[in-house]
């Protein structure tokens, strides 16, 4: 006897299911209008699905870092630390979700009884969820995910990493910048990493007028947990 659930048709997946993939069709360069109305309304599906999951209460405080650093590495146990300390002071700790760094702030966050949140990028390498999550949700568009971890968020901690990194600690830092956002604190952790990029930010930026003495200031620079909760809670008070 036929079974009628392997008989009956498929659903069709809905738009928001089809969301998966679609970042690299919709930067590939002009298309139909109709294709990108299509592409605005998968945004604001994505963007609906952070608003409706970020449902907490209370300052968070987003770590950005790099997905490849090893348990071992002393850049991963300052951001366990890091997020360990933030928990106990009463803040939720917000990363893109993946390993790395993200893993250590969330992991931190959990062992000091606090709210661990990521928002995983889907990527074809590198990035998987880590398992410290309290809320998480998997995201397919940069810039959306960009937005969910700025706006939620009372201060920025950027640990050593790459591209994906330094692009969102120079686009929070211009948001501030330009007064899209308040002046929230942004520490940089790692002062050997931090310390080639400083600078460059004061001997070549600052020295050429492309940034001001103002906008130097916007990045604190440490390596001490101490003196970045410090920075955190004196700015938020």
């Amino acid at each position: 006897m036929p079974d009628d659930k392997l008989d009956a048709p498929s659903a069709s997946p809905s738009l928001l299911q089809q969301v998966t993939g679609m970042e690299k069709h919709f930067l590939s360069g002009r298309r139909d209008r109709c294709e990108e109305l299509e592409s605005a309304v998968r945004f604001f599906l994505e963007f609906l699905r952070g608003f409706e999951s970020l449902d907490f209460e209370g300052p968070c405080v987003t770590v950005f870092g790099s997905a490849r650093f090893k348990e071992d590495h002393r850049y991963y146990q300052l951001a366990r630390s890091l997020g360990r300390r933030c928990a106990e002071e009463g803040f939720s700790v917000m990363t893109g979700g993946g390993p790395g760094i993200m893993e250590a702030a969330n992991r931190g966050a959990k062992e000091g009884g606090g709210l661990s949140i990521g928002f995983n990028i889907n990527l074809p390498f590198e990035q998987k969820p880590n398992p410290y999550l309290d809320i998480f949700l998997e995201l397919d568009h940069f810039f959306v995910r960009k937005v969910l971890l700025v706006k939620y968020s009372n201060a920025f901690v950027v640990m050593p990493g790459g591209f994906g990194t330094l692009d969102e600690t120079f686009e929070t830092l211009t948001l501030m910048q330009t007064g899209k956002i308040e002046q929230f604190p942004v520490i940089a952790m790692g002062t050997d990493f931090w310390g080639n990029i400083r600078e460059f930010i004061t001997e070549a930026m600052l020295s050429e007028g492309t940034i001001d003495q103002e906008d130097v200031e916007l990045l604190h620079t440490t390596d001490s947990v101490d003196e970045a909760l410090s920075i955190i809670k004196d700015a938020l008070i």
